[in-house]
């Protein structure tokens, strides 16, 4: 098992005159912590065999008990960081039925996965029982585990609202609280129900907060929730890595298409980013019309169907991966080297993020963003706000250039679903028609009156707002 390498780690206490807890000196190894046996044979067996700076920085405190502040870039080892001491503190207890113990609060569905298989391994050794609840899966099987008894929920906000308000789930008796990407769950509109959950769990309990941001909403909840907390932070300044490329590919519009189909069409995994459902739903026929392996993921897709889309993608059955922002925090695929903007975005957390998902375990990856040509001055001031420093290319599809900056290559044109092959799309009146983006361009996309986009718009926010609502 491969860990990430951060280059700088620091610790200490929040500045303002309540800071009186000093961090303790970080641990050298896992044997040095005060780890339960058999949680250091799985960490042996598992192939984990030195911890992370942010693990060696946060561990000796949060298995001593206190409140932590962690902060760092996703990939950074956080979640065996609040993890192991969560687990190791709730060793020997036993849950009654509708009360856990422990409680991990996440912003997204994949996320919360990916921390119950983390922890799974971990926990079974120590006999404790874990549930994951996350909307989109039945939520009367996760009342009947949490009926049941469970020590440990990993759950999104949404979700384990509405368990609490069938009286499904009992707060009262947690005693240890993380909530990871805290800074994601405000920005998605979460605070509510994370205030609401942080009035609840038992208030002497111990709190960990884990955000790549401080924000004035994060900053909120850790001045009024976190007690005296040790702050530990591994990251490198604003939030890059040096083993990232940035390059912005500027591309004629009429050209674009072609120029993501060739690029999906490597030889190699790809991550490609668009900014609604319609766009990736329409990107990712285009592709596999190509004869190229791709799968879309956005919240329009059910829970088990992205379960198993992931999967694809991590076992190589799928080697492109058509997302909205919704797989932009939390997902970790291993060995992913190439990351594509096909719509840039706006906000700079949001081009962090979604970064943030290659380069990672201390790999090389790349981030390319699409950008025609009027939008390349705005592309631009985004990047700064985000302290990233990108290669300026103009392409065209077919060239030598484009090929070297991406591995991109001819598609096959074969169909993968028995339908005719893929047309060369039609771009000859806005650079982002046909991709199913709006932005900039007279009609909507796929030639529908701007009345028809408008009405798509709204019904794509009104789904956005059920599943905020659904976790």
């Amino acid at each position: 098992m491969t860990h990430p390498d951060d280059s700088t780690t620091t610790h200490g206490t929040p500045a303002g005159p309540e800071a009186t807890n000093p961090a303790l000196p970080p641990a050298a190894s896992f044997a040095d912590l005060a780890l339960p046996a058999a949680v250091l044979r799985t960490l042996s067996g598992l192939g984990v065999r030195e911890p992370f700076p942010i693990q060696a920085a946060t561990l000796p405190d949060a298995l001593e008990g206190r409140d932590v502040l962690g902060r760092g870039r996703t990939g950074s080892g956080k979640t065996l960081a609040f993890g192991l001491p969560l687990l190791a503190r709730t060793a020997g207890r036993r849950a009654e039925p509708k009360q856990p113990l422990a409680l991990v609060l996440v912003p997204t569905r994949e996320l919360a996965q990916q921390v119950s298989a983390a922890l799974t391994p971990y926990a079974e050794t120590l006999r404790l029982r874990t549930v994951t609840v996350v909307g989109g899966m039945s939520i009367g099987r996760q009342a009947a585990a949490l009926r049941q008894g469970a020590e440990v929920v990993v759950a999104t906000p949404g979700r384990l609202h509405d368990l609490v308000e069938r009286n499904a789930c009992r707060l009262g008796r947690v005693r240890i609280t993380v909530l990871d990407e805290a800074d994601q769950m405000c920005d998605l509109g979460f605070l509510p129900q994370v205030v609401e959950v942080l009035d609840q769990v038992a208030p002497d309990g111990q709190r960990m907060l884990f955000s790549a941001t401080l924000d004035r909403d994060v900053d909120g909840l850790v001045r009024r929730y976190l007690h005296d907390p040790v702050v530990h932070a591994a990251e490198e300044p604003r939030g890059t890595v040096s083993t990232m490329e940035h390059h912005v590919l500027v591309v004629h519009g009429p050209d674009r298409y072609a120029v993501t189909t060739e690029i999906a069409a490597r030889d190699g995994r790809v991550l490609m980013f668009l900014d609604t459902k319609h766009a990736v739903d329409r990107l990712t026929g285009h592709l596999r019309a190509s004869g190229v392996h791709a799968a879309a993921l956005h919240s329009g897709k059910s829970q088990p169907q992205r379960t198993r889309t992931l999967a694809q993608f991590r076992n190589g059955q799928v080697t492109v991966l058509v997302a909205t922002n919704v797989a932009a925090r939390g997902l970790h695929v291993d060995d992913l080297d190439l990351v594509v903007n096909v719509d840039p975005p706006t906000d700079p957390k949001d081009y962090v993020h979604r970064a943030g998902r290659t380069a990672r375990a201390g790999a090389s990856g790349r981030v390319v963003t699409l950008v025609p040509a009027d939008l390349r001055r705005e592309t631009s001031r985004m990047l700064a706000d985000a302290g990233i420093e990108a290669t300026v290319t103009k392409v065209r599809s077919g060239e030598a250039e484009l090929s070297r900056i991406t591995g991109a290559r001819t598609p096959s044109g074969t169909p993968l679903d028995g339908g005719p092959a893929a047309p060369r799309p039609k771009n000859t009146h806005a650079p982002f028609r046909g991709l199913g983006t709006t932005r900039g361009t007279p009609r909507a996309a796929g030639g529908t009156s701007r009345k028809a986009g408008e009405a798509r718009r709204l019904a794509e926010a009104r789904q956005a707002a059920r599943v905020r609502r659904g976790g």
